[in-house]
């Protein structure tokens, strides 16, 4: 099916199942896991957890993605600007398969709270995306920007000897700079003070408790 063909409501039942993909199923990645050729690293117990609580952060941080490029693709008012966020999304599935795969292999699980990230980030896509497209690839450009920070930031943290976590983070990395880019291309504008610090505030309050649930 052409999705310029798609009605509002076929949007919606398409964005339910997304949903309930993201939040509770098994994503599948178009790519392979920047991980794959690299050696499992001998990990204590506490290093093991540490390494599970940022991959759990990242991995909390792609259901909040998904979420927000699915709300802004919902609504927005371009053809050309929606299919740019859907495919940025597939990108963004990838990063999500690859974190969950990895909180596999250190023996531990995504947040319990993922239902609740998705539904805010929804909501915040699609309020960007009612105000406009500049709006809403304003907002892609300032997340993706504040992500390669956090992302730059858990690449320090990890232990030094996690080199599977740290491929996975390095990947996604590369794409967010690359997304943002894309976005400012587009015609994403510089977002007004408030919204960038509140953005950031949102996200350390997202990372802390991830962390541990």
């Amino acid at each position: 099916m052409n999705v310029v063909s798609l009605s509002p409501f076929d949007r919606l039942l398409i964005g339910i199942e997304r949903a309930l993909e993201t939040v509770a199923g098994m994503p599948e990645a178009a790519r392979p896991s920047p991980a794959a050729t690299l050696q499992e690293a001998s990990l204590d117990e506490q290093e093991r957890r540490h390494a599970a609580g940022l991959m759990r952060v990242n991995h909390t941080g792609e259901v909040c993605a998904q979420a927000l490029y699915d709300g802004q693709a919902a609504l927005a008012h371009d053809e050309a600007t929606r299919a740019h966020l859907q495919h940025a999304a597939r990108e963004e599935t990838d990063h999500l398969a690859w974190c969950a795969q990895r909180l596999r292999e250190l023996d531990s699980r995504p947040s319990l709270l993922n239902p609740l990230w998705y539904a805010g980030s929804y909501a915040i896509g699609t309020v960007a995306a009612l105000v406009g497209d500049q709006v809403s690839l304003g907002f892609v450009v300032e997340t993706e920007r504040q992500v390669e920070a956090h992302l730059q930031d858990h690449l320090q943290r990890l232990p030094p000897q996690d080199e599977r976590s740290r491929a996975v983070l390095a990947r996604m990395q590369a794409d967010e700079v690359r997304h943002a880019d894309d976005a400012r291309a587009r015609g994403g504008i510089d977002l007004p003070f408030p919204i960038p610090r509140l953005m950031h505030l949102s996200s350390l309050v997202m990372k802390t408790v991830a962390y541990r649930i």
